[in-house]
Order: C-alpha cells, then sequence, then structure tokens
C-alpha cells in the first residue's frame, strides 16, 4: 500500500512533482509493483488528482472515505475489510524503492515474534545528520527500535567516540492486528511533538525491528530533494 497525500506541509503537491518523464507518484508505484514482491501494489490517496495519474496510467488506486493523521491510518482504512496477512507501506515520495531492501523487510516476518519492522540507512554527511527533514532511529544490538527523533540521536557526548547514525527510511511492514491495532490507539506525546507516526507503536510498548540498507535514493521532502534526486535520476 503507498498512502499519498497531495497537500504535504513542507512541500505541497511533491507527489505530482515531474522527475524524469514522469511523476515521483508513479515512479514510486512502477518500481514498487517492479519488485514483484506482492500480490498486490495500491495508491490509497484522498487526492483525485492522485487517484487519476494512477488509474489512467493503468496502476490501481482507492480514495480514503476519511481524514487521516498518518499514512498507517490511511492504509488501515484500505486494508480493514481485506484478507491480508502482511502489508508493506511504501510512502509516495519514495520513488527509487529497489526490491532488494523490501525482500529483507519482508523475510524478519519468518520470526512470528515480529509484529512491525522498517528500513535504515547509515547517515555519514553532518548537513543530513542535523537535518529535522531527516528522521534519525537508534536502536539496540538485536536492532530494534529504541527511538526515532528529527534530532541528531545519539548526542555525541564523547567525541573520541564515533557514533553511528541512522536515517529512518519511511518503509514499513506490519502484520494486519498491528496495523488495526495502531489507528485504535490515540496519537501518543512523542509522536504528536515530533510527528513521527511509528512512535506510537514504541509508545504502546510494540517493538519494531528495524533492518539495515545500503541504498534506498533520495526521499522526496523538500524542493532541494528533487534537485538530488532529477541528479541521481540522471
Amino acid at each position: 500500500m503507498i498512502p499519498a497525500r497531495y497537500a504535504a506541509t513542507r512541500f505541497p503537491a511533491k507527489l505530482m512533482q515531474v522527475l524524469g518523464n514522469k511523476t515521483v507518484i508513479r515512479h514510486t508505484y512502477d518500481n514498487t509493483v517492479a519488485t514483484g514482491l506482492f500480490d498486490e501494489v495500491v495508491v490509497v490517496t484522498d487526492s483525485e488528482i492522485i487517484f487519476k495519474e494512477i488509474t489512467t496510467h493503468g496502476g490501481k488506486a482507492i480514495m480514503s472515505t476519511r481524514e487521516h493523521e498518518s499514512g498507517s491510518d490511511r492504509i488501515a482504512e484500505a486494508v480493514a475489510k481485506i484478507e491480508v496477512d502482511i502489508v508493506v507501506n511504501v510512502q509516495g515520495d519514495e520513488p527509487f524503492v529497489q526490491k532488494e531492501p523490501l525482500e529483507k523487510l519482508l523475510k524478519v516476518f519468518d520470526d512470528d515474534k515480529v509484529e512491525v519492522a522498517s528500513l535504515m540507512q547509515v547517515l555519514k554527511e553532518e548537513k543530513f545528520i542535523s537535518d529535522p527533514n531527516y528522521v534519525k532511529v537508534a536502536v539496540d544490538k538485536n536492532n530494534n527500535a529504541l527511538f526515532f527523533s528529527r534530532s541528531a540521536i545519539p548526542y555525541q557526548r564523547d567525541k573520541n567516540i564515533t557514533p553511528v547514525y541512522y536515517e529512518h527510511i519511511g518503509v514499513y511492514a506490519f502484520r494486519k492486528p498491528a496495523l488495526i491495532n495502531f489507528t485504535n490507539w490515540e496519537v501518543t506525546p512523542l509522536e504528536a511533538i515530533e510527528k513521527i507516526e511509528c512512535l506510537r507503536y514504541l509508545e504502546n510498548g510494540v517493538p519494531i525491528k528495524m533492518i539495515v540498507t545500503e541504498y534506498m535514493g533520495i526521499e522526496i521532502d523538500t524542493p532541494e530533494d528533487l534537485i538530488r534526486a532529477v541528479s541521481l535520476l540522471k
């Protein structure tokens, strides 16, 4: 499921920006389909513009019937009446999505104890580590998420120790019951402060298994990201 909201706060209409020969949302949809990993790929949107962009090019999309706080809420509405085991949430602004990271993400569900999983990649450039548009995640020794933040975590108190910073990539996978539970919980305090939806799971005691990937391209969050993406595509 690809949640796709038209009125993004930081970059309005970002999903309809042209990247190469097609829009950002079509890159995301087409590349997700091309992985061959899923029984079905669907864009879930509140926008008739995005709905038409996908369906007129042969893709599958459905309209949300309600306003939603997060992408997870949006796709939970869409899958509520569908018989499904694992739901993957690929954010609409991930135009360079690839097969290998998603394959690794799905593999962790061989463990029955995993309810929610997501992706992360190492951040090395200081300008991105300190940029609040890049969500960072700290993990335990088993790669379960400890905290997500727009701040740089961990804080480097000891200058003799070089920390590893991980960027949280906006791709999640859930067992359906975990996703439905998410929508039944109130927005949690840390989620509200940071505006990071997956904190709702941690604040309700649900672990999130994090998988390291070496490459997921560029998430389109700002006009500057789009410029970087155009260069990468070339």
